[in-house]
């Protein structure tokens, strides 16, 4: 708890003398995702589409948890 409550001084104290420092006057805008251009594909990139992929082979048995111990 201690080195929590230390860490967060520090932290809050570098937060602060940054703030008084003021290096940037604008404030901070976040962007829109709902607005944001869609980037085109560029020439030397493919378009990949999940269900064209081959299916992968599973070798050896499935993986199933061992969710009760007790049990084998």
């Amino acid at each position: 708890m201690v080195l929590l409550a230390a860490v967060t001084l520090v932290s809050v104290a570098i937060a602060g003398g940054a703030m008084l420092f003021g290096l940037d006057d604008q404030p901070v805008r976040l962007a829109d995702r709902a607005t944001g251009v869609e980037q085109a594909p560029t020439a030397d990139k493919r378009i990949i589409y999940v269900n064209d992929q081959p299916p992968v082979r599973v070798i050896g048995a499935p993986f199933v948890p061992n969710t009760n111990p007790r049990e084998r």
